[in-house]
């Protein structure tokens, strides 16, 4: 470190360039910058010599011009700029002139600057020597000013502890005084002020002081509790607690209460005394927990007093359901389950009366009935935990256990309110190993109902065929059942606590949709060949009704829920793309949406099937039809009466048949989709195989307009208003060549002279063709014999 004398000299030798070799580099750069300035202006007035002529010439074509009348302008430019030009002059001069007296200015102030800086600097030597050598006298008076201030601070921690110490012992004092006198409430208050200043103290280092204030803490609990626990355990003793039976219940409820008003002011006053050890009690006793893999939700233990109140019952629920006895049989889970609905039953209605008014009365949040039922609930975890690792292999006791369970849990929900927050048994099911036992277990007697349902002989078979408004869906059984089974399945898991172990069932859900669909089809193939008969047609109905109520359950707001979680899920582990993860965000799409894709494809391709056998019967059956000598044929006007074509007969005999047939047979929803598809097909297959196959004289075109208007299309006027719609082509067909003959020769003449630009959309909308095209129309027209004879 550098004295400060040679600390200023430092300071000043960078701040004044003037010394050694740094003054000599200056001079140096300055030579050279102010010779490459010279060179510069020289640069610059060598290029200002070239310009100045053309400057001028320029000055004066501008100003003067071609006009020679304005050379008279000449003297006075040379008048102005003279006068500018000493104007210019003077401003050189006294800027010349001021210059030098603002660089001495200048020069002047660096000195001045300059001897300040070194009178501040030789300023800051004396100052720091002047306090290095007070910090050094003052050190000894430091070091023993500290040592009396550590000494201080450690008698403030002594007197600190001495006064906590001081503290406990006047509250254990006043407890014990207050218990001499028997004032108890009193003795449990002042206990309520120590617990709260035990945890305050849990953050000291101080640990026999926490030891001490512990173990005193203990002591006093310890004595308060029996007492009241005795005291309490006495008065519902005079109640009859617990009530065993109903009856009991009842009684003790109604007349017992009317008789001795004040066994419940006892009650009262010792339930409010042990409420106020809950904070100690919890301080002190650790809760029983199950373990971790239940992954049960975080909830404070049941309040004193209802743990005193159930502990009866806890010993009876041991001594009939642990150990030896023989109500102890890991077959009969109903057993004990149905005993703690029955105790959470009998003691409701004293809970709700006389004990819950109790906790309002001391501002408490809890709830009586839920806490005592809770309290049971416990007893009931720790049975199932304890008994499923015995059963989990043998799937007629496992399966018993789960449906008893779920029996049990329905009616703890909807009779006795239990929320789906608190600890349920549904946690225990969902541990991992009981739960994919519980999995496992659901589809495979889901397989064996499927077996069973699909190989009897009632399978196919409606159970409402002969109530009509019920049938509409024409349900077969083996697809009414499979679709309950879901529903139960569904009904089952949808109370289990994580949307994780929910998705897991659902795509057990979808994987037995899958496999009803695989095994529906197999039949289907067997029937390929008889796609008319009742079984095929039972199975369309089948997928059909399967697709139609999945499409419905994604509505369900179970279902969306489910969706939202599986959204979730595949976000985190980018399962799906972005557009399918937008579909589902949005809902688009299902949880379904796979499986009715699978159902609605199979749909289609048996009515496809359907529609084609019964397509190609009506063709054989319009084999004659297809022949009729429509050249030939008589007018209207020598007929009588029109009538049928016979030829036309065996078509519409075998169409309407297969009509009825399968209305019977098929749902409503289905023979729609099957006609339409039909009528598609029927009306092109006229269009191109029986009218432009043919030319018509007048007779042939009235018959065939009949036929078509006053015979085929009434046979689908029971299934819609206006059946001609569905028969596009045709009808038009029939128009084209009905048109009288002045009309025909007219819209003839119009298309051959429309072109691109000028289309005849309007003459051919005039006449009530709006499907064929300008071609198609001109075709007709040339399928038409009854043209007048113009000579040509």
């Amino acid at each position: 470190m550098l004295p400060a004398g040679e600390i200023g000299k430092v300071r000043a030798a960078s701040c004044c360039p003037e010394s050694g070799d740094e003054m000599k580099n200056t001079e140096e750069k300055s030579d050279m910058n102010i010779a490459a300035l010279v060179g510069r202006e020289q640069l610059m007035q060598d290029r200002d010599d070239d310009q100045l002529p053309l400057n001028v010439s320029a000055f004066i074509e501008k100003e003067v011009g071609n006009d020679l009348k304005s050379l008279k302008k000449l003297g006075k430019l040379i008048e102005q700029m003279t006068e500018n030009k000493m104007k210019l002059e003077e401003q050189v001069l006294t800027i010349s002139s001021e210059i030098p007296k603002r660089i001495q200015s200048a020069l002047k102030d660096a000195e001045e600057s300059q001897q300040v800086l070194n009178q501040f600097l030789e300023q800051e030597t004396s100052l720091f020597s002047s306090i290095t050598s007070h910090l050094l006298t003052a050190q000894p008076w430091m070091d023993d000013l500290g040592a009396m201030i550590n000494q201080i601070e450690e008698i403030e921690q002594h007197l600190t502890y001495l006064k906590w110490v001081s503290q406990i012992e006047e509250l254990s004092d006043n407890i014990q005084q207050y218990l001499m006198t028997n004032n108890v409430p009193e003795a449990a208050s002042i206990l309520v002020t120590m617990t709260e200043l035990d945890i305050k103290l849990q953050e000291s280092s101080c640990t026999h002081l926490l030891s001490f204030m512990r173990a005193t803490v203990k002591f006093w609990h310890k004595i308060l509790k029996d007492k009241l626990t005795s005291d309490f355990e006495e008065i519902l003793a005079q109640l009859h607690w617990p009530f065993i039976t109903h009856t009991q219940s009842q009684t003790v409820g109604i007349s017992r209460s009317a008789s001795a008003p004040e066994v419940y002011a006892t009650l009262e006053t010792l339930f409010c005394q042990l409420l106020k050890l809950q904070a100690s009690d919890e301080l002190l006793t650790e809760p029983k927990q199950l373990p971790e893999k239940y992954s049960l939700p975080a909830c404070p233990s049941v309040i004193l007093p209802i743990q005193i109140m159930l502990t009866p019952l806890q010993k009876r629920f041991k001594y009939h359901f642990r150990g030896n006895r023989q109500t102890n049989v890991i077959s009969k889970p109903e057993w004990y389950l149905a005993q703690v609905l029955m105790w959470i039953g009998n003691h409701a209605h004293f809970l709700d009366e006389k004990i819950q008014p109790i906790l309002e009365k001391a501002d408490s949040a809890v709830n009586a009935r839920l806490e005592f039922s809770r309290g049971l609930m416990m007893l009931i975890l720790e049975k199932l935990a304890s008994d499923i690792p015995c059963l989990l292999y043998d799937d007629n006791l496992f399966c018993h256990l789960v449906d008893e369970v779920l029996l049990f849990e329905r009616e703890l929900h909807s009779v006795h309110g239990y929320p789906s927050t608190f600890a349920s048994c549904m946690h225990i099911l969902s541990e991992e190993t009981c739960f994919q036992r519980w999995l496992t277990v659901e589809r495979k007697f889901a397989l064996q109902k499927m077996d069973s349902m699909l190989s009897s002989e009632a399978a196919w078979v409606s159970q409402y065929k002969d109530i009509t408004d019920v049938d509409e869906m024409k349900v077969p059984n083996c697809a009414e059942v499979f679709m309950t089974l879901l529903l139960v399945i569904t009904d089952r898991y949808k109370n289990l606590p994580t949307a994780p172990r929910k998705l897991q069932f659902l795509e057990l859900q979808k994987d037995l949709v899958d496999d009803f669909r695989i095994r529906l089809t197999q039949v289907m193939k067997e029937e390929t060949r008889a796609s008319l008969d009742f079984r095929y047609c039972a199975i369309l109905n089948a997928v059909n009704y399967i697709s139609t109520v999945l499409a419905d359950w994604a509505d369900n707001v179970f279902f969306l829920q489910l969706q939202q979680a599986a959204l979730e899920v595949f976000a985190e582990n980018n399962v799906l793309s972005k557009l399918q993860l937008g579909q589902l965000a949005s809902m688009e799409s299902s949880v379904f949406d796979d499986m009715i894709n699978l159902l609605e494809r199979l749909k289609l391709d048996m009515l496809t099937r359907q529609v084609d056998h019964v397509f190609r019967e009506v063709k054989d059956a319009a084999k004659l039809y297809k022949k009729e000598r429509w050249l030939s044929l008589p007018s209207q006007s020598e007929q009588a009466v029109m009538s049928l074509s016979s030829s036309a007969c065996p078509l519409l005999l075998t169409l309407r048949d297969r009509l009825l047939q399968l209305e019977q047979q098929l749902c409503f929803s289905l023979f729609r989709i099957f006609w339409q598809m039909l009528v598609e097909k029927l009306d092109v297959y006229i269009y191109q195989e029986i009218i432009l196959a043919n030319h018509f004289n007048e007779g042939g075109a009235a018959q065939l307009q009949f036929d078509m208007t006053r015979n085929l299309f009434p046979l689908f006027s029971h299934y819609c208003k206006r059946p001609e719609n569905y028969f596009k082509h045709v009808k038009e067909a029939c128009i084209v060549l009905n048109l009288n003959t002045g009309s025909a020769l007219l819209l003839k003449d119009v298309l051959q002279s429309a072109s691109e630009h000028l289309p005849a959309t309007a003459a051919l909308n005039e006449v009530g063709i709006y499907k064929l095209a300008q071609q198609d129309v001109e075709i007709l027209l040339n399928l038409r014999t009854n043209w007048p004879n113009t000579g040509k």
